[in-house]
């Protein structure tokens, strides 16, 4: 009975990693505009909450959620065909908020990977050829974090963190091997080019909306170029302070930008927000009485400015949309590193499925060292112990020694063998 129970065991463990059971819905700028990705996104403290009633209700194994300025993506692991009833569940589950003719648009511009496609997929975004800007290096931290934070809540499992591995360490190589992302083109790489052409002093008021990954990025390049006056405001004043600390600047509450009366020449926004965060009224506060023209960088998905603050005021207005025209020019420059790039992913997906196969040995042989030792004990214990109790002490001392090598040699060599063997036949 024993023996039949850890056999079982083995099995239950070799069947936890199958690369069948690996789906990514993928929601990007090749098949709808960037403000209707925005819809997607959700506040990380949200995530929390919904991933996990997610995961329980679908009954998912495993789960991660990835948000970036053009692309959100669910990954997970579930023996599950990705057929249209299952996308509008999903997506009624995770966002009850849709509309019906919102719901369908969303699953019928869904792009599903699954298996090896799934693989080549995630190590095709982390090394930024999936990217609206081909090259852009952002998307490899955004990646990560995305995975740490999902680990965090305990969505992921052993699948998606030997992926995550393996999609990150891709990720570096093709960085260094290839010149994929030479000629900064990121979203704030261009930003920043953008601000750079228009000869700004460098004592300009900074206003900076939103503290997360970008605007961090954004204001680390504004500082080590020389700018000083720093504002920033978030939703959470810890993340603002953060930033402001590393500025050198002022940090409040997002909540009190309608009492800011220190005006600004640059404006650089970038929030998690659902809808419009600076709408005309506060805009006209902010101004302060100021009636020069402005700079405005909206990073933001959906846009943070409302529209008709462009058309009403002078300003230098950046937004998403237009780097997206620019990224166009640049996947011309970058192509010709394509090739390179593929054939690292290619290899880098043949070492996955490779390690997969060796991982479902390891968890199905497991219980092996177990087995052999229980054996032994129930020699020692059981058929033999008669005669053992009539051996002198140093032959049982001589007998220990046999047994012992016997054991780490049978669990080390034949081990070996077997799982070469098994490994050639696992599917």
């Amino acid at each position: 009975m024993t023996k039949e129970i850890k056999s079982r065991g083995s099995f239950a463990l070799y069947s936890k990693l199958v690369l069948q059971e690996l789906h990514i819905i993928a929601f990007t700028h090749r098949q709808l505009d960037v403000n209707k990705i925005g819809l997607l996104h959700l506040e990380k403290e949200a995530q929390a909450i919904v991933l996990e009633q997610l995961k329980n209700s679908l009954g998912l194994n495993e789960l991660m959620f990835l948000s970036t300025c053009n692309r959100v993506e669910i990954s997970f692991v579930k023996d599950q065909d990705l057929d249209t009833a299952f996308l509008a569940r999903l997506l009624q589950e995770l966002y009850p908020k849709l509309v019906p003719i919102q719901l369908e648009e969303f699953v019928r511009k869904a792009e599903t990977y699954s298996g090896t496609n799934a693989v080549k997929h995630a190590l095709s975004v982390a090394s930024s050829i999936d990217s609206m800007i081909i090259g852009e290096r952002e998307i490899i931290t955004q990646v990560r974090l995305a995975y740490e934070y999902c680990q965090s809540l305990s969505l992921t499992g052993e699948l998606i963190r030997l992926l995550m591995k393996k999609v990150i360490e891709t990720a570096k190589l093709v960085y260094t091997e290839t010149s994929i992302s030479t000629k900064p083109v990121s979203v704030v790489s261009l930003a920043y080019q953008y601000l750079k052409q228009l000869n700004i002093p460098l004592d300009a008021r900074v206003l900076i909306v939103g503290a997360g990954v970008t605007n961090t990025t954004m204001c680390r390049f504004l500082k080590k170029h020389g700018f000083k006056k720093f504002y920033v405001f978030n939703r959470s004043l810890s993340n603002a302070q953060k930033l402001a600390d590393e500025l050198k600047g002022e940090a409040q509450l997002l909540s009190d930008l309608p009492s800011f009366e220190t005006g600004f020449d640059v404006l650089i926004t970038c929030t998690a927000a659902d809808g419009v965060i600076i709408n005309p009224e506060l805009y006209q506060h902010l101004l302060q009485g100021d009636t020069q023209e402005k700079i405005i960088i909206d990073l933001a998905i959906p846009q943070d400015l409302d529209a008709s603050i462009i058309e009403k005021h002078s300003v230098k207005y950046l937004s998403i949309e237009y780097l997206q025209k620019i990224s166009n020019e640049n996947v011309k420059e970058r192509s010709k590193e394509l090739a390179q790039v593929e054939e690292i992913i290619d290899q880098a997906l043949f070492e996955f499925q490779h390690l997969i196969r060796e991982r479902k040995v390891e968890l199905a042989m497991r219980v092996v060292p177990a087995q052999v030792k229980a054996l032994k004990s129930t020699a020692y214990d059981q058929v033999f112990k008669e005669d053992l109790e009539a051996l002198d002490p140093q032959s049982k001392e001589v007998l220990e020694k046999i047994v012992n090598y016997l054991e780490k040699k049978y669990i080390s060599g034949p081990m070996k063998l077997a799982k070469e063997i098994i490994l050639n036949h696992v599917d």
